[in-house]
């Protein structure tokens, strides 16, 4: 299928599912939501994205794909540790949206680059994924998300303080 790896076959389905649940997810929540179904699912399907990205190798060894899916995965977690502890003070919320948010930008960088150097197929839109093509989408999709953010950070501003219960470990 489009010169896919059976890995990479299995990489682009979940990560479809991916991205379907997280714009699904920031369209009715607002944001992600790991508290949720979509939210989970997002989380889930983006956790093994970037596990199965780390073992694709089409175009030689390590390089920006597999930065980004560490990348990730690091965002993934700073989020995650957001959520759940008080390490972020006032800011966790914000943190924690946002952190979502990028991750789902992430998941866009090599969608449109994938997407435009392989389809249509026999004459791609784009020779490379440093095509100024497919640079420009990016560059584009990048305002997207800083607007998106700014919208977000906005509305959790106008909801008020949050009241968080963390949980603590007592030792």
């Amino acid at each position: 299928m489009l010169g896919l790896t059976p890995l990479g076959t299995i990489h682009t389905l979940i990560s479809l599912i991916a991205v379907i649940t997280g714009f699904a997810a920031v369209i009715r929540d607002r944001r992600i939501d790991p508290s949720n179904g979509l939210g989970r699912t997002y989380l889930i399907a983006t956790v093994v994205t970037c596990l199965t990205a780390l073992g694709i190798f089409q175009h030689g060894g390590f390089g920006k794909p597999h930065a980004l899916a560490i990348i990730t995965l690091v965002v993934l977690g700073v989020a995650g540790v957001a959520r759940r502890t008080s390490l972020f003070g006032g800011t966790a919320r914000y943190v924690e949206t946002v952190g979502y948010s990028a991750t789902l930008f992430f998941h866009m960088v090599p969608a449109v680059a994938e997407t435009a150097t392989r389809l249509p197929p026999g004459a791609p839109w784009a020779a490379s994924p440093d095509a100024p093509v497919v640079q420009s989408i990016t560059a584009a999709l990048f305002v997207v998300f800083l607007l998106g953010a700014a919208l977000q950070v906005r509305r959790l501003r106008a909801s008020g303080p949050a009241i968080r219960i963390v949980p603590t470990i007592e030792l």
